[in-house]
Order: structure tokens, then sequence, then C-alpha cells
């Protein structure tokens, strides 16, 4: 297999995690090869597109034969660090907090929130099943090996973000839409849904006046 490239491509990355989850199904199927014409008509992406991207990580695919699912499994868990023992944690056991533990199971391609934290001492014990700790034990209760984290926290944010770093955890996602300073070393992703709606309205709006 050819060694990965130095850098691979934003857009690329964000297709990845939309293969891995067409060809865990796949194979859940009990699918052995894909051809990349049948894989663009489960993400609808465009084969040509999908070849490109898979090449990026070393997988060539033979005309007519096409692509191995396991293997293609096997080099995306490895890429993308998606295999089943990936240890989340929730930091944040609001309402939206409290749905994503509901639906902790992400398609079976990322692992899974394995415990969360909270200041509130009526949310601590279990919710969804999954143990709810009290944010003054992070250092204590976090899992060993454990790099992502979920904040949802609403108060404290960049004190408990430096004690994540210190604890570890270099990925972290953010649902709180407040002014973090990201340590060194950390990556962090915002989720802001506002603004994503705004930005469909505003795309809708345009197509519409093309359209008229």
């Amino acid at each position: 297999m050819a060694e990965y490239p130095t850098i691979v491509p934003k857009a690329t990355t964000q297709r990845y995690p939309i293969y891995l989850k067409a060809l865990r199904r796949l194979q859940a199927q009990g699918i052995d090869r894909v051809l990349s014409s049948e894989l663009s008509e489960l993400v609808d992406i465009a084969a040509t597109t999908i070849r490109r991207d898979l090449s990026f990580i070393g997988c060539l695919g033979k005309q007519g034969y096409g692509y191995s699912v396991e293997k293609l499994i096997e080099v995306f868990n490895e890429k993308l660090g998606s295999g089943f023992d990936e240890k989340i944690i929730l930091i944040g056991v609001g309402n939206l907090g409290h749905a994503l533990l509901n639906y902790n199971r992400w398609d079976y391609v990322v692992g899974e929130v394995v415990m969360a934290f909270d200041v509130r001492e009526e949310i601590l014990g279990s919710v969804e099943g999954i143990p709810v700790y009290h944010i003054d034990e992070l250092e204590e209760r976090i899992p060993k090996g454990c790099r992502i984290a979920i904040m949802t926290a609403s108060s404290n944010v960049q004190e408990i973000v430096d004690r994540l770093k210190k604890c570890g955890v270099i990925g972290l996602i953010d649902f709180t839409h407040q002014h973090i300073t990201v340590p060194k070393g950390m990556i962090m992703k915002e989720i802001d849904v506002v603004s994503n709606i705004q930005e469909l309205i505003f795309e809708t709006n345009t197509m519409k006046k093309f359209e008229g």
C-alpha cells in the first residue's frame, strides 16, 4: 500500500466519515467488495471524487473489481482513529447534553461517550445509562487515553478547557458559543446551528432570486 500523503485536503477529510459509515453498513450486510459507482449511490458523491479521495490514503481500487470493504474500514480506522474503543467524554448535561447522551450511538463510527461531568448535584449518577460525575472529579475520573471531549457547559468554560488539555484531551467539540482560547496542541471544532441556519436561509433566498 502506498504511503499516506502529508496533507489531505480538508474537503476530502470531511467526506471520510461519510464513506466509513456507508462501508460499515455494507459490512453489516455481508458485502465484501464495493465499486466506486456503488458507493457513489449510497453516499451521493461522484464516483470520480470517491476514487480521488481514497487515493489520498493509498487505496486504489481495481477496475471492475472495486475495493475490499474490510480493508477500507481497516484503513479508515487507522486514519481517522475511529475504532470502537474511542472514549469520548461530555462536559455539561443540560438539555443538549442529555440529548447527546440519548443519541449515544454514532452509527458505530467514532466510538462512544463513556462518561459525563456536570456541576449540579441532582444530575449526578447516571443519565441514559452513562455515568455522570461532578466536574471537580474530572482529573480523577477521566478515562485513560481519552482524547476527545464534547463541551456543552455554560460556565467556567475556559477553565475546564485548560483542565482537559492537562488531562491529555487534544480534540474538543464546542457547542457553547463562548469565546475560548484553545491551548497549544488542542484542536477545536465549533458547532453553531444558528449560523448554519442563517447560511441556509441566505442560500435559499439567493436560489429563489435566480429561479424568479
